[in-house]
């Protein structure tokens, strides 16, 4: 399989404020990707959640508008935290705020495939898979595979005498180049796709949509939750 990119105060001195906003406010050619961690959620409410991330932001650009404009995603649902535009002196006041755990510049990494449910001792046709049976063989679980997407017209996925989703479902299946809603089934429950402040470079052969270009996000998806005899 073919490997690739895959494809994250404020006091200053009354002298000293013009140099202040020159390399703390706004974004500008030097700004790149940080990723934001805040750790466990404050509020149940997404939409509280993200206001608190630009509620952080809006010393560093000067305003809410400006703060939300940097921001590119905000996570607000498992835990807190968000991905922004930052130059180094913003990334270097965040990072030394009391609630924030971590600020880490957006990085890319390489896709190894390897026999994954050999190294996690997932074979089915053995005696010994009590690991599997403990685990009622996934019955109404939700697995989410961040990854370089999904093929959903894999014989894993295949979703016959599949139920509904589960009722705590809340996702949603995003569409994109060759991805339609219909590639979502009871099997594939739902998609996403993230490709912001990625090149056209980093992006070459891949789709914009949750479809796999490569093949690896399809490989740890069937390994984690594809069909038993595929294996």
């Amino acid at each position: 399989m073919n490997s690739r990119p895959f494809s994250s105060i404020i006091l200053a001195a009354i002298l000293c404020i013009q140099l202040f906003q020159l390399t703390v406010y706004g974004s500008d050619a030097s700004s790149k990707l940080y990723i934001v961690y805040l750790g466990e959620k404050k509020h149940n409410d997404p939409k509280v959640v993200t206001a608190s991330h630009y509620e952080m932001l809006t010393p560093l650009f000067g305003s809410e508008d400006e703060a939300g404009n940097s921001i590119v995603y905000s996570y607000k649902h498992g835990f807190s935290g968000f991905a922004t535009m930052l130059n180094e002196s913003q990334a270097q006041i965040l990072s030394e705020m009391p609630d924030v755990i971590s600020v880490t510049p957006n990085s890319k990494f390489t896709a190894h495939t390897t026999r994954s449910w050999d190294f996690l001792g997932l074979d089915y046709n053995s005696k010994d898979n009590g690991l599997l049976q403990k685990a009622n063989y996934g019955e109404d679980i939700i697995i989410g595979v961040i990854d370089s997407g999904i093929w959903p017209e894999s014989e894993s996925f295949d979703a016959t005498g599949y139920g509904l989703a589960p009722k705590r479902w809340r996702g949603i299946c995003e569409t994109g180049a060759s991805f339609g809603a219909s590639n979502c089934s009871n099997k594939i429950i739902g998609a996403r796709w993230y490709a912001k402040d990625m090149s056209s470079r980093d992006l070459k052969g891949e789709y914009l949509s949750p479809r796999d270009g490569n093949g690896h996000g399809t490989h740890t998806a069937s390994t984690a939750a594809g069909k038993a005899f595929i294996f």
